[in-house]
């Protein structure tokens, strides 16, 4: 069976992709079976040639929150890449094509459905964006990391709950010992660990808001802090003035890529947006979280948040007031051990491991005619 994955443009697409394919090859397919399609300059470019499989690039731009001009010029790319993605199927001749949303999965879906090529999409988030409400109707299959993502497709017949996938490497790091997890950082377990993140782009307002209150969590707790690139030089200039007593309680970096899973295994509360990996990762370990949902992303951050939230797995804070709050709400929960356990058992009651298996199985089902 041959598999054509577009996915793209954040790492909540990204990587429950990838952990799907990383099953898949478990079940048996190889590297010339598998071929990713997506966007030149995105961070694609850098995940899926380190993951060992073949990428090819369209053209394409979002429509949605853009200046007029740019959307128009967007709707030409995406149009040409129609095109382009039919020209792909035809020398990769896919027997299923798999998108995860994003705006360079609408003319992948189109050309599938030209071709009748077995199409389905997987929703990271709760709540569907303006890329996958458009091809829902031309999918065979809606996979969502939540069964209840059905109420958005009453058109579509199968939707199917899978959870959310989470890579074999996050899954195996889940299962190691906090001590190992923050060795790997050389930091202390005598005191609690904040880990902090803004998603495969960074996050500035919670990089700046951190930053400024460092020397205040630094002489209470350590920070494990993932700045992502565009914030890395502030982040390490910040680093470098630090007194070294406080110093060697800071772990700054601008991406963590295996060490991803030793940061969470390694925490006691994690910062984040609201992204749809965090409905995944953050589960898995059982770890409690203060949710920061990204102003510009549509209601999907805020939706993905609040449904930890309710769960009694998470905080929320808003974007504008984090300067004013995020250190007491840092401060406070790390200094309450009754409350981060509660959380904590919340957080581990919606871990879904097996996901990434179960998002396979339909994918081969699909590939034999199921």
């Amino acid at each position: 069976m041959k598999l054509l994955i577009c996915a793209g443009g954040t790492g909540g697409g990204i990587y429950p992709a990838l952990a799907a394919v990383t099953e898949l090859q478990q079940l048996g397919l190889t590297p010339a079976d598998l071929l990713w399609v997506g966007v030149k300059g995105e961070i694609e470019e850098q995940i899926i040639p380190r993951a060992g499989l073949r990428l090819e690039c369209i053209a394409g731009g979002g429509i949605v929150g853009v200046p007029r001009g740019t959307a128009v010029k967007n709707s030409l790319k995406l149009l040409w890449s129609v095109g382009s993605s039919l020209r792909i199927m035809r020398r990769f001749r896919p027997d299923v094509v798999m998108v995860t949303g994003g705006y360079m999965s609408v003319p992948v879906v189109v050309a599938a459905w030209l071709r009748r090529i077995p199409r389905l999409v997987f929703l990271p988030d709760l709540e569907p964006g303006t890329a996958v409400r458009a091809i829902g109707r031309l999918v065979n299959i809606v996979a969502a990391s939540f069964a209840a993502s059905a109420d958005y497709f009453p058109y579509q017949r199968q939707v199917v709950g899978t959870g959310y996938p989470v890579r074999a490497e996050l899954v195996a790091a889940s299962h190691m010992a906090k001590a190992d997890a923050l060795a790997t950082f050389d930091l202390t377990t005598e005191r609690p660990t904040l880990f902090v993140f803004g998603g495969s782009r960074g996050a500035q307002s919670i990089n700046r808001a951190v930053l400024a209150h460092l020397t205040t969590y630094l002489a209470h707790i350590q920070v494990i802090h993932v700045s992502g690139q565009l914030g890395w030089d502030e982040v390490a200039a910040t680093a470098e003035q630090l007194p070294p007593e406080l110093r060697r309680y800071y772990r700054p970096y601008p991406y963590l890529h295996e060490e991803m899973g030793a940061g969470f295994a390694a925490a006691d509360l994690i910062v984040a947006r609201g992204g749809a990996s965090m409905l995944g990762e953050g589960p898995l370990f059982g770890t409690p979280a203060i949710l920061v949902p990204y102003p510009y992303a549509w209601r999907t951050q805020k939706i993905n948040a609040d449904y930890l939230v309710g769960r009694g797995a998470a905080v929320r804070l808003e974007d504008e007031l984090l300067m004013a709050e995020l250190h007491t709400a840092v401060l406070n929960l790390l200094g309450n051990k009754a409350r981060l356990a509660e959380m904590s058992q919340a957080a581990e009651k919606l871990a879904n491991p097996t996901a990434a298996h179960t998002l396979a199985e339909l994918i081969l089902d699909m590939g034999r005619g199921k």
